[in-house]
């Protein structure tokens, strides 16, 4: 794989990749971080944890953003309300993510490769799944078992996020509203107070990782991405009633297969080249 020194990234591609990925996200109501990895490691030729690493601070500047956009139109107060299953869920997710770093940060980079095409493929299924997935009636359970199932599903969603670089909300709003029975609104704002710690600890987890010494140079292709994702989400999420929510999940979880195929391919080909020398 391409090393970022070798390859031409100017301002204008990050963000236009930025803005077109957050249009996506805002259509399915998510922020995008799952497509924008697959151009960060396929178009920009980012070494994957690098790819990674520039996903999750993209990931912030976008989930905070939009925190903000729906705390203006939803009110503060209803957010506040769901603190009790905003923590029972985050008690997972920060272990998750720090264990996640750790993994990312320690295996090679087929594995890890490996992984990340495998979690792609599981979101690409999710979306696929997902108008099945929201007809069902919330679980009915026991208090102490919701939590219980409450932290392990956060556990799931810190691992996620610290190794695709995402917020982690295609997890976090199902759990939310099957498991503790919110409205799927209430759930997608809870979903980004959740998520902004969850990726905050996988920065900071990095940052004490040889990589993340190698954002230094990438900053501006950071920041013109954050941005463009920031104005695509908004785009995205102001064009949400006019699109075909149910027909447009399935595409794009056909696309996150299509990612994950390519992505284990490129890697496996990168292998047999370097046997082959």
């Amino acid at each position: 794989m391409q090393s970022s020194t070798t390859v031409v990234r100017d301002d204008g591609s990050a963000f236009g990749v930025g803005a077109v990925v957050g249009v996506l996200g805002g259509l399915i109501g998510l922020g995008g971080a799952e497509f924008r990895l697959p151009v960060l490691v396929g178009w920009f030729r980012y070494p994957l944890l690098l790819a990674i690493m520039i996903n999750l601070l993209v990931s912030l500047v976008t989930v905070v953003a939009s925190l903000g956009f729906r705390a203006q139109s939803q009110g503060v107060a209803p957010l506040l309300l769901q603190w009790p299953v905003a923590l029972n869920i985050l008690a997972g997710s920060l272990i998750g993510a720090y264990a996640g770093v750790h993994f990312a940060s320690r295996v090679s980079e087929r594995v890890l490769a490996g992984a990340v095409a495998a979690l792609l493929v599981f979101l690409g299924l999710l979306l696929i799944g997902h108008e099945w997935l929201f007809s069902h009636e919330p679980f009915v359970l026991a208090p102490i078992l919701r939590v219980v199932l409450g932290f392990l599903a956060g556990l799931v969603i810190g691992v996620v996020s610290s190794l695709l670089g995402v917020a982690g909300g295609e997890l976090i709003i199902p759990t939310l509203v099957l498991l503790f029975g919110l409205d799927i609104k209430l759930a997608g704002s809870v979903s980004l107070m959740i998520s902004v710690p969850t990726v905050l600890v996988g920065i900071l987890r990095y940052r004490s990782r040889p990589v993340f010494r190698q954002l230094q140079p990438e900053r501006r292709v950071v920041v013109f991405m954050a941005l463009g994702s920031v104005l695509g989400a908004w785009v995205g999420s102001g064009l949400l009633p006019y699109a075909p929510s149910a027909l447009l999940q399935v595409f794009l979880g056909a696309i996150l297969l299509f990612s994950a195929i390519k992505m284990a391919r490129s890697e496996w080909h990168a292998r047999a080249r370097r046997v082959s020398a």
